[in-house]
């Protein structure tokens, strides 16, 4: 399930954004201002923002501007959603980094619209961007996995299987997922295997992890599933 976090002070407008979210299948994660966002987006890194310019404190230009400036954040899917309907303004939204820019008011459906057609633009990136949590690094280009200690650059030897699961959880980290879940957005939703098959995938991937000791980056939530956790020490030779 994607997540999408809306960033609007006015509460009315916010919820109404949620429920239309909420209906077409998102999750929706609200703030109210930049600092409850970038509180949100330290926490998990969302698939898109929708981010209202004018917010108290911090605009909404500011937060996309200093988003884009940081490397965890660089490729974060903002869409503008502003009052402000000159083509100046609309500049300055689309320079500060926003990937499209909606006027209010909107309708539901196009606003459905211009975030799956941004959601489908990052797509190909998003697949194929190297992704680092934890000091440990999955390229899907080149199907490697490693973790780099001091000046040396150690290789992870994974199955095909462990690389799509690992892949899977870096890119949606602290987030608890349930074997079915698991499931769904690794194996597929047309194969039928028993939920206890991930156990065994994920025991496989813990045990490739351990030589760069870093099997403690997949931790098991009981009774709910497994997450991926940012946290994580330094390896110890």
């Amino acid at each position: 399930m994607s997540v999408v976090l809306v960033v609007e002070d006015e509460s009315a407008i916010a919820e109404l954004i949620a429920i239309n979210l909420r209906h077409a299948g998102f999750e929706v994660i609200v703030a109210s201002d930049a600092e409850a966002a970038q509180r949100a987006v330290d926490r998990v890194l969302p698939e898109l923002v929708l981010l209202d310019w004018m917010l108290p404190g911090q605009s909404g230009v500011q937060l996309a501007r200093r988003w884009r400036a940081e490397a965890r954040t660089r490729e974060l899917p903002v869409i503008m959603l502003t009052a402000r309907a000159e083509e100046a303004d609309k500049v300055t939204g689309l320079d500060a980094g926003a990937d499209d820019y909606l006027t209010k008011p909107f309708s539901p459906k196009e606003l459905l619209a211009r975030i799956r057609a941004v959601l489908r633009r990052k797509a190909p990136e998003a697949l194929d961007a190297a992704v680092e949590v934890g000091g440990l690094r999955l390229d899907p280009a080149t199907r490697r996995v490693t973790r780099r200690v001091g000046e040396d650059l150690r290789d992870v030897k994974v199955g095909p299987t462990e690389f799509r699961l690992l892949h899977f959880f870096m890119t949606h980290p602290e987030r608890v997922h349930s074997r079915a879940q698991l499931l769904d957005r690794v194996w597929g939703d047309h194969v039928f295997i028993e939920e206890r098959t991930v156990d065994v995938h994920v025991k496989r991937l813990r045990e490739a992890l351990a030589p760069v000791q870093c099997s403690g980056l997949i931790e098991t939530v009981r009774g709910a599933g497994y997450r991926l956790t940012q946290q994580l020490g330094p390896f110890v030779a």
